[in-house]
């Protein structure tokens, strides 16, 4: 069905209208917004982000931006707060209250008890005569020109210009702590980048049982049914001592394959890579499959002080989530 509305040119207009309110708010990043990381920075409690409707929607995503990288912080919801939620607030902590108009009620109606403790207040708001910017602080201004909704109604460039004043404080802050991507990976064990930051070679490796090894005076064949036993698509060859001698995969095996070898007499020393590609248990899982990608290789052995520990292909870093 023909539908003669253009969207696309509506929804250009849209980006075009936020685009512009982002650029204006450059001007706020200033003395204040200077003072308000500062501030933050000080607090020996955590920040408390308050706001009311599409702001306290704003604020529940500031509130995790900052606690993500560096700065402990959580969301208290205005309206609860004023029915016993305020007591989660200690002396030590900063409270930074959002509302577009500054006339929040909810949000006014627990800054008495805010200031009565001597507790800091970080308003931002769009309207700099507003009781909330008066009664602040500190104020963070985020006044945009107007909404992108078409009956300038509806949060829409100012919830953008807020959620980005919100996120310039969190990454000036986080890198005034020298807040590092350890330190990110250690708030984030359970996804992709925690993993590759935390997750250890000995974490994923094949040891003991499971690992694929044989002496130097086994034949081919015996290398073979060890490999395909363990299923790392490789065997390691080893002294009386298990030292590493060598290692022997089935890239190996396809090279040989046209030297009509007797698999059954031929000694796996004989044919081995004396010169095998070997990490440390203790390097990141992350830096294994570097290893192994730049070498075009599909298994590493890990050894100390010469000494077979474990294997790992990467099977094993793709099931650990590594890649």
């Amino acid at each position: 069905m023909f539908n003669p509305f253009d969207f696309c040119q509506n929804g250009l207009r849209v980006i075009d209208i936020e685009s512009r309110a982002l650029h204006d708010i450059r001007q706020f990043i200033d003395d204040k917004f200077a003072q308000s990381c500062q501030s933050i920075l000080n607090a020996k409690g955590k920040v408390i982000v308050m706001g009311m409707g599409k702001s306290g929607h704003i604020g529940r995503k500031i509130a995790a931006t900052f606690a993500s990288t560096g700065t402990p912080a959580f969301f208290v919801h205005p309206g609860e707060a004023s029915h016993g939620d305020l007591g989660m607030l200690a002396s030590d902590d900063i409270v930074l209250a959002i509302s577009n108009s500054g006339e929040a009620s909810e949000i006014l109606t627990l800054l008495p008890v805010i200031k009565r403790q001597g507790i800091p207040l970080i308003c931002m708001t769009g309207k700099p005569d507003s009781s909330m910017a008066q009664l602040s602080d500190i104020h963070l201004q985020i006044t945009v020109a107007q909404e992108a909704c078409p009956l300038n109604l509806a949060p829409t460039a100012s919830t953008t210009a807020t959620l980005v004043m919100g996120d310039a404080l969190a990454i000036a802050i986080m890198e005034a702590r020298g807040f590092t991507a350890n330190d990110f990976a250690l708030s984030h064990p359970g996804g992709a980048l925690g993993r590759k930051l935390l997750l250890k070679i000995r974490d994923v490796m094949h040891q003991g049982d499971e690992l694929p090894m044989v002496s130097q005076e086994a034949t081919i064949k015996d290398a073979l049914l060890e490999i395909s036993q363990k299923g790392l698509g490789m065997t390691v060859i080893v002294d009386d001592n298990q030292s590493l001698l060598g290692i022997f995969t089935d890239g190996d095996l396809r090279r040989l394959l046209d030297s009509r070898l007797d698999i059954h007499e031929t000694r796996i020393g004989s044919v081995m890579n004396t010169r095998p590609t070997t990490a440390s248990a203790d390097w990141l899982a992350a830096e294994g499959l570097k290893i192994m990608e730049d070498n075009k290789i599909n298994a590493l052995v890990i050894v100390e002080q010469q000494k077979i520990v474990g294997a790992l292909n990467m099977h094993d870093l793709l099931k650990a989530g590594v890649m």
